[in-house]
């Protein structure tokens, strides 16, 4: 956020974070076939809200329950929540996750990622934005943009 801009949302209600997952030992084995589930991705979207020093989780906006993952047909889809209804970084928030797992899957996997559905004011243009990869790709050659999203990729610091 930038010096003497306004929040859109000053007082977010915090949630607590999921804790860390404890591993198997066949998971540890790299020679044994582990699947990409759902707490495996969600683990990925360690991402800071581009507004407060937390995380989407901390906020909500990425839930666990809200992740869908079939590693046999290479499909990830993500349903995120904005925290109200007009929030104005709701397309840069959805670009942050679908970035986030872009680098951190392999190139088999189709990534899915939209509005939680009744959300937001403009669920239908951000999801068609997200949707569209000549659209993103555009956006990551935006120096700044890729700047802002870099930092939302940036661990968040706990409070």
């Amino acid at each position: 956020m930038s010096g003497g801009t306004t929040l859109e949302n000053a007082n977010p209600v915090v949630f607590q974070r999921s804790g860390d997952r404890l591993l198997t030992s066949n998971e540890e084995d790299e020679d044994v076939h582990d699947p990409i589930d759902e707490r495996e991705i969600f683990d990925i979207l360690s991402i800071s809200d581009p507004e407060h020093p937390l995380s989407l989780e901390e906020l909500n906006v990425v839930e666990q329950v809200r992740v869908k993952v079939s590693d046999a047909e290479s499909i990830v889809g993500i349903e995120f929540t904005p925290t109200i209804p007009h929030c104005s970084m709701a397309t840069l928030i959805g670009l942050s996750i679908k970035v986030k797992l872009l680098r951190s899957l392999p190139d088999r996997f189709k990534i899915d990622v939209h509005i939680t559905p009744g959300t937001h004011a403009s669920e239908e243009a951000v999801n068609k934005q997200l949707a569209d990869k000549e659209r993103v790709a555009a956006a990551l050659e935006n120096s700044s943009l890729l700047e802002v999203v870099n930092q939302c990729l940036t661990p968040t610091r706990s409070i």
